[in-house]
This record gives structure tokens, sequence and C-alpha cells, in this order.
């Protein structure tokens, strides 16, 4: 699976004050952020047959162990969200999946002005929680939040490594709309667009790269 191109999409909400980290990004040019995604292209490291014969798994670790890299997925994903919600609709708070989500959702939440909330897999948070189950290929799975991470009306948008068939994506969404939060959208690296997990979301999604064959 090879991203072949790059894909930016639509939508919004409101925030009052926006920080002096969006107010510099709202003047980058969109040539800007398609020079980050090329970048970012580039920079991922591909295995052929794995986890299984006939996939070619993208990996995007090399984008963390480069400082340069690094930066430009940042950079990117705020260019992202300014240009799809507009410098006045920024997101109250960054949700990130477990464990990938992780890697890069605070230090988005930071250039955003937003709080950071993880969602993690069932049995690893303490407190009252809300839990969502979603379909693996063999089974299911649970994730859970803690009820009281996100603040009734506040606006999330939820974030993750990639995107395949959409399930652990959904989950996530469910458990932000239990604890009151209104859903902005999703935020991907790489969307696997031949598997149509779009299809099973509520809310817009973006990506900054595209896989459109296996």
């Amino acid at each position: 699976m090879t991203p072949s191109g790059e894909n930016i999409s639509s939508h919004g909400a409101s925030r009052s004050e926006p920080n002096a980290s969006t107010s510099t990004s709202q003047l980058a040019s969109p040539e800007a952020l398609q020079e980050l995604t090329a970048r970012l292209k580039s920079g991922l490291r591909t295995y052929p047959d794995f986890p299984k014969k006939g996939i070619l798994f993208e990996d995007i670790l090399p984008l963390f162990s480069s400082h340069n890299l690094h930066q430009d997925l940042i950079r990117a994903y705020e260019l992202l969200v300014l240009d799809s919600f507009g410098p006045e609709n920024t997101p109250d708070v960054i949700v990130g999946l477990d464990a990938r989500g992780f890697l890069f959702g605070p230090t988005l939440a930071l250039r955003l002005g937003a709080g950071f909330v993880p969602v993690r897999k069932a049995g690893k948070l303490p407190g009252k929680l809300e839990t969502a189950e979603y379909q693996k290929e063999y089974g299911t799975d649970t994730f859970a939040m803690q009820s009281d991470a996100i603040l009734p009306g506040q606006k999330v948008l939820i974030v993750d490594d990639l995107i395949a068939t959409g399930g652990s994506a959904a989950a996530a969404g469910t458990l932000v709309e239990k604890c009151g939060g209104v859903l902005l959208g999703y935020i991907f690296v790489i969307e696997l667009t031949f598997l149509r997990g779009r299809d099973k979301l509520n809310a817009p999604v973006y990506s900054l790269l595209e896989s459109q064959s296996e």
C-alpha cells in the first residue's frame, strides 16, 4: 500500500481567541502544505509482505527519528487544521488514539492552544470511564476514555496515524459524544482510501497522505 497523493477535506466550528501559533500559521501559503506533505511522503519507510504477504507496510516512525521530519509533520497537521476549520474554529481538545496518536497529539494540541485527551485500550485508565467497542479483523476490542476528560460543548478533533477500516476511529468518536463533546472531525497521516473507512465516520475526515491501492 503506497501513498499516492495528498488529500485535504472540509468543515468547522468556533473559538474565541487564536493563540500566537495560530496567528502565524494563518499566513502560510497553500504551497507550504504541499511541500510539507511531499517531504513526509518521501520520509516514510516501506516493508513488503508485512504484516502478511501481499501488503506493503508504510512505517511512519522514521518521521519521528528525524528532527526535521518531526517538525514537518506537526507543521503540516497545524496547517491542515487551520485550512480546514479556519483560525477561529480550531479545536478545544485534541483526542489521540492508543497508541500512535499519542506520538503527535500532545504536540499538536500545544501548537493549537488545545488540551489533549487520550483514548486507551480497556483496563488502562482509572476512574469513571466511557467505553465503546469496535470490530477488528478477528473479534472485537474496547476503547475507553475518562468521563470528565472532555467538558460538554468542547470542540474536539480526533487524531491517529492511519485510517484503514475506520472501526477504532468510529469508537473514539462515540466516546467523544458520550462525554458531551462536539466532534469537529478526524485527522490522519495516511488514509487507505480503498478500504473506505471514512464511510463509517460521522464527521469530516482529513488526511495528509493517501494510499489508493493495496
